[in-house]
């Protein structure tokens, strides 16, 4: 048996070419806070002890995320982000 089926809650060993998860990261390449060497890897997103899909941007010192309002659209036609306040994770799947 390997350690995983001993333990189950442990984590897979950390990949070297995976840059560290900034505290603060959106999707959107126009924003300040992207960072594409990140997207190249799965993330995932656990908010207030959930895991969230639909997250467009998030800080983890600030303790919010950034989902979209449905499918309200802004003047420009990018998705109305509504700012929700909790406990935010970032990991790589």
């Amino acid at each position: 048996m390997n350690d995983s089926t001993l333990n189950p809650s442990a984590a897979p060993a950390p990949q070297d070419n995976r840059p560290a998860l900034p505290d603060r990261l959106s999707i959107d390449p126009r924003s300040p806070h992207h960072v594409a060497a990140v997207f190249e890897h799965d993330i995932g997103i656990v908010f207030n002890g959930k895991e969230r899909f639909d997250v467009t941007e998030y800080c983890v010192s600030g303790g919010w995320i950034k989902v979209p309002s449905g499918k309200t659209l802004d003047r420009k036609g990018q998705p109305l982000l509504i700012q929700l306040k909790g406990r935010v994770e970032a990991f790589y799947k």
